[in-house]
């Protein structure tokens, strides 16, 4: 290939191609790990890299650090898929290694989507990491605690890295328009600096996106002498609607559920809906968040507002009979209601302490009184016996110890501990006021 060959090829890649930095003063953000002193510039500095997984969304320099590494001990660098590599890429990888090290040189496997590597795939990369023949880069979207086996995951050091903050992600837009080499410094387009901070905050810390909606946004600059100016109204054009798409199998999608529950938990309203619209317009399915508000429901308001699950399930029912456009704002008034509900765990608390003594006393025995006696002979075993109809009861209420319902041979305790919040504050009342006549009831019992 002559170099005029190669120039044009390089021009005909995305901008964000030929953007990616080339040593680590080219990269921007992810302070954390790459600041001074920080492990991965550690690692650059000193020439001595490890294997290690790069954790963190699209976009933000996975591929691009893991070149920068290779590079940084002179190392021939080999990038796989885990979407489309199997154990057969896996032993050519390691049998290249084994020629280039008796050449003297070291091998580094990128390994992309590492999460995506199944058991016989990592059992069959492992002994080539543990020799030290391959060091292995991985880069993952997903937690890959939930999928890389222990053996593999312990010779890995896992490394976060963070969505590029806005600040970061207009210097990476700023550098691209003002490169003559590889980047549209050619073109000299002027963009204000509130252009481009939307082009940051829709693209989500995502530098990839952010240079190809910069690089489509070009072709709509217009001239003005002899520059070309790109307009708010040009990249808005361009933009049109932009959802935050995630893959429904992945991290992002529990993340944002999770982030709905904890903020309806912690009663913030504005945050429930702003994670809600972001689930849905991201392709999330908006049943699951009515499930979710199903559980929230029980879970986190219970009978401090008995009113809650009812309307859940109205507005679950709503959402089937009216469709996603009507129906969503029936997710936000069951959402909003839940918000701003009074707060109690006692439900859960008390079914969890129940589940618990189950497991401890899985036998308990029915109280005779308590059994169905639909035959003669369980009525002269005593079934039935002694059982007292509480609407027959003062206050409809039998009260007593002696008539408690608890399971003979299971040591009593209490399981509901309601609130001093919305209803659950009357329920405690009630609960109060029955202990009372249990204890006069017993007190006149000789």
């Amino acid at each position: 290939m002559d170099l005029f060959q190669g120039q044009a090829e390089a021009a005909q890649q995305p901008l964000a191609a030929r953007m990616r930095p080339r040593t680590l003063d080219d990269y921007v953000g992810q302070e954390a790990v790459l600041g001074p002193g920080k492990p991965l510039r550690r690692m650059v500095e000193a020439g001595a890299v490890r294997s290690l997984v790069l954790w963190g969304p699209p976009g933000v320099g996975k591929t691009t650090l893991a070149e920068i590494l290779a590079r940084a001990v002179d190392a021939r660098l080999v990038q796989l898929s885990a979407v489309s590599a199997g154990v057969k890429d896996i032993r050519k990888v390691a049998a290249d290694a084994e020629e280039a090290k008796r050449l003297g040189q070291r091998t580094v496997l990128f390994l992309d989507e590492i999460h995506r590597f199944n058991k016989s795939q990592q059992d069959a990369l492992l002994p080539h990491v543990e020799s030290g023949l391959l060091t292995l880069l991985g880069a993952s979207t997903e937690n890959i605690s939930f999928e890389l086996n222990s053996a593999l995951l312990s010779r890995l050091r896992v490394y976060v890295l963070k969505p590029l903050d806005e600040a970061a992600m207009v210097e990476i837009l700023r550098r691209a328009l003002t490169d003559s080499e590889r980047g549209l410094g050619a073109r000299r387009i002027q963009v204000d600096d509130e252009t481009l901070a939307r082009l940051a905050r829709v693209s989500g810390g995502d530098a990839r996106r952010a240079l190809g909606l910069l690089e489509t946004a070009s072709d709509f600059a217009e001239s003005d002498g002899d520059r070309d100016v790109l307009s708010q109204a040009a990249v808005d054009e361009v933009i049109g609607h932009v959802g935050g798409a995630m893959d429904k199998s992945g991290d992002a999608y529990y993340d944002l559920l999770s982030a709905i529950h904890k903020s309806i938990r912690s009663s913030r309203v504005d945050a429930s809906l702003y994670y809600i619209a972001r689930f849905i317009s991201g392709g999330g399915d908006p049943l699951d968040v009515i499930r979710r508000l199903t559980a929230i429901a029980s879970e986190d308001v219970g009978n401090a507002d008995p009113r809650a699950l009812p309307l859940v399930i109205a507005a679950w029912d709503a959402y089937l009979r009216l469709g996603q456009y009507e129906g969503e704002r029936a997710i936000a008034h069951a959402a909003i209601h839940l918000a701003i509900a009074p707060k109690s765990n006692a439900i859960d608390q008390a079914w969890k302490a129940a589940s618990a003594a189950v497991r401890k006393h899985p036998h308990g025995t029915v109280p005779p009184y308590l059994r169905n006696a639909p035959t003669s002979l369980m009525k002269e075993l005593g079934h039935g016996q002694g059982y007292r109809y509480a609407h027959s009861e003062p206050n409809a209420y039998p009260a007593g110890s002696a008539h408690d319902c608890w399971p003979d041979g299971v040591p009593q305790q209490v399981f509901y501990q309601p609130s001093d919040f919305g209803q659950e504050k009357r329920f405690r009342e009630m609960l109060d006021y029955r202990a009372t006549l249990d204890r006069q009831e017993d007190e006149r019992q000789p």
